[in-house]
């Protein structure tokens, strides 16, 4: 009798999740995922229960990954709470412009969520959550610190920053052009001194590519 094939679930999960980002959950195939991985589809099935049961642990990976980097980008205590905010937007905005960056799961899931009350709108909620959650510690650092207003809405505006970067991230993936990410990041910024965005200037024959 052969011997089960031995793998790392953490790589078997790493390269679905790629499959997943480029496809995603829909559109992407058992044929995609066992080119990907290496495993044969019954493989795929005894160890993870099916696609979707796949496309939710790698998008559990994905949003850990993601509050990670978010964390870190905001924690460094060189800096004020704001300044980490805009380094960390700015930085969103070079990186989301690249046009060899794929699209994240959480992203990914956000567009392909359908709000009912199943297993991967719950996972994907988790996420913009948990993302809040570290912008919200952030925010409240700079309210304690006089940078923001006493009286500024500290969870509101973290998912307001979460919900700027996902879409930061699509503009990219669509071809949206770094100069125009970081106006957006910028103009972002100055939500939080309450002051009013101003109306761009657009020269004809302008592009939101450049």
């Amino acid at each position: 009798m052969a011997r089960p094939r031995k793998f790392v679930e953490s790589d078997v999960v790493s390269s679905a999740g790629e499959v997943f980002a480029v496809h995603g959950l829909a559109a992407a195939t058992l044929d995609d995922l066992v080119r990907a991985t290496g495993l044969g589809k019954q493989s795929l099935y005894n160890a993870f229960g099916g696609k979707r049961e796949l496309f939710l642990r790698a998008l559990s990976e994905d949003r850990a990954e993601a509050t990670r980097a978010v964390s870190e980008a905001l924690g460094h205590d060189d800096a004020s709470p704001l300044e980490r905010i805009r380094g960390h937007m700015l930085t969103m905005a070079i990186e989301f412009s690249s046009s060899d960056r794929r699209v994240s799961l959480t992203t990914r899931a956000l567009v392909e969520s359908t709000g009912e009350e199943d297993p991967l709108s719950t996972v994907t909620k988790a996420g913009i959550d948990q993302l809040a959650g570290v912008y919200a510690q952030c925010l409240e650092h700079a309210r304690e610190q006089g940078e923001i207003p006493a009286d500024a809405n500290v969870q509101s505006l973290a998912v307001y920053f979460v919900a700027i970067t996902r879409g930061m991230e699509l503009l990219g993936r669509a071809g949206v052009g770094r100069a125009v990410l970081t106006a957006v990041a910028l103009d972002a910024l100055r939500v939080l001194h309450g002051q009013a965005m101003p109306v761009p200037n657009r020269t004809p024959g302008s592009s939101l590519s450049s």
